[in-house]
């Protein structure tokens, strides 16, 4: 039998990738890989915030990468700067904030690895419980939101012509991405939040006929990562956060491969 840690390992990284499969769908058919790269970086400030004040971190790290993506919608709009202009900006400032915010609180002992790279095997069942239940909610609002999301990632000005909101698609898909990064930070890390975000949805890409398949593809694929990084952990004693993502990385480079070589090693 596995040890109780590494079973409740499994069920918070399984309950990140279900979760993170679906909203990365949305990122990779929208080319905002970078702008979660901007939000995830955003998380250690929302880190720094928490253990300054004294406020759950969860809650933290959500409402500065929600404030984050408010503050860029604004900037976008002004058309001051191009769009990944201001990413970069605001990638890399909120990072450097949340560093040299830690940096002063000489009174706290920090782990930084276990923010940056996460730190899996640590959950605990409130952790889980906080997975599932945000899963839960972000699965249902995409469900509530999908056509108008759907329509405005296919064409923006025909979403808006009937009448689907597609400025407030946009903002509920920023919010969510804030969610998930809050919940899933302890999992993968802030580094790698986009990673998991991304590889298996883009994996998923090459074999979904249609959006709803690919979306639930990129589900399966990324718990198919999660299960094997564990075990890959588990055995080559490597950290689990990367080997998730290594794992993810793996199907992907499979997924390139010609169709041809793929039946002839099933065969």
């Amino acid at each position: 039998m596995f040890d109780d840690f590494f079973v409740r390992a499994l069920f918070a990284g399984v309950g990140v990738a279900l979760i993170a499969g679906p909203l990365g769908s949305f990122i990779v058919w929208r080319r905002m890989a970078y702008f979660g790269d901007t939000m995830a970086h955003s998380a250690l400030l929302g880190v720094a915030l928490s253990l300054l004040m004294e406020i759950n971190l969860t809650l933290s790290v959500f409402a500065v990468a929600a404030s984050v993506s408010l503050f860029l919608l604004l900037l976008q709009r002004r058309q001051a700067l191009s769009a990944d202009a201001l990413l970069g900006i605001l990638s890399h400032s909120t990072l450097a904030i949340g560093l040299v915010l830690v940096a002063f609180m000489y009174w706290v002992r920090i782990d930084l690895n276990a923010y940056l790279f996460g730190d899996i095997l640590a959950v605990s069942r409130m952790d889980i419980a906080l997975v599932w239940g945000g899963g839960v909610l972000t699965i249902g609002v995409l469900i509530a939101f999908w056509r108008s999301l759907l329509a405005a990632t296919v064409n923006h000005e025909l979403a808006e012509a009937e009448g689907l909101q597609p400025e407030r698609a946009r903002l509920v898909l920023m919010l969510l991405m804030a969610l998930v990064i809050a919940i899933a930070m302890k999992v993968v890390g802030i580094m790698l939040i986009t990673s998991l975000l991304i590889i298996p949805a883009a994996t998923a890409r090459r074999f979904s006929p249609t959006p709803e398949i690919m979306a639930v593809f990129a589900a399966l694929i990324g718990a198919v990562a999660v299960v094997g990084g564990l075990f890959g952990s588990l055995k080559f004693d490597t950290p689990s956060g990367p080997s998730i993502v290594v794992a993810a990385l793996v199907l992907f480079l499979i997924s390139l491969l010609p169709a041809s070589w793929k039946r002839r090693e099933v065969s």
